[in-house]
Formats: structure tokens, sequence, C-alpha cells
């Protein structure tokens, strides 16, 4: 599923450089620390519940939610920044009806849009 963001891409121009002289080995960017989300929806119990977006490929159901007193969730770890998810609930897709944050897909519906500090 192709997502569809409002920054507009710029391209630049590329020169290359010659490489520098062998020195010693550069360290490697540390990777972002990943931050614990916990996504939740309200369903009816039996409910076959799920949770999709641009961290997990928008697998539908590469991370089931459990379901527990009238509500589903499920815990990912997440980089900081913007993800965009949404829910699939019995192969329905929706947005967080608990999120009013959302932008349009290539779909023609909206994906709930959580940011992580």
């Amino acid at each position: 599923m192709k997502i569809k963001t409002s920054r507009a891409c710029t391209a630049t121009k590329v020169v290359a450089k010659k490489a520098p002289k062998a020195s010693a080995p550069a360290k490697k960017a540390a990777a972002p620390e990943l931050k614990t989300v916990t996504f939740t929806v309200h369903a009816e119990k039996g409910k076959s519940v799920y949770v999709a977006g641009d961290f997990n490929n928008w697998e539908p159901t590469a991370k089931k939610m459990a379901f527990k007193s009238g509500v589903y969730s499920a815990t990912v770890k997440l980089a900081p920044g913007e993800h965009q998810y949404k829910f699939v609930i019995d192969g329905t897709w929706c947005a967080d009806p608990e999120n009013a944050n959302a932008v349009a897909n290539d779909q023609g519906t909206f994906n709930s849009v959580i940011t992580v500090k």
C-alpha cells in the first residue's frame, strides 16, 4: 500500500567528491531509541482486531491486539517521529475513532497519525 504525504519532494544536485584518505573508521550514527507505544480500540469481544501501519509495512495481520475489559490493545516499539496506522477489525480497515490526527491516503480514506517523541 502506498502512502501519500503532504510533504513535497525536492530534488537536490549531487556533487561527487573524492573520498578522503584512509583514516580511523567512521563511527556509525546511533540508532534512535525506540519508544513503547500502546494502541487501543473499543470493539466487541470476539472480533479479530489488528493494528497495521508504516511501522509493520501495512501488514493487516502482523500485530494482533488482545482483548481485556472491553478494549483491544497492542504494544509496539516505534522510533521517534510521525507514524501512520489503522486498525483492521474483522478484515475492515478503520481509522482510530479516538485520534483526530489523520492524513488522506491513496485509497480515498484516512490514516490515523501518531507522533512519537
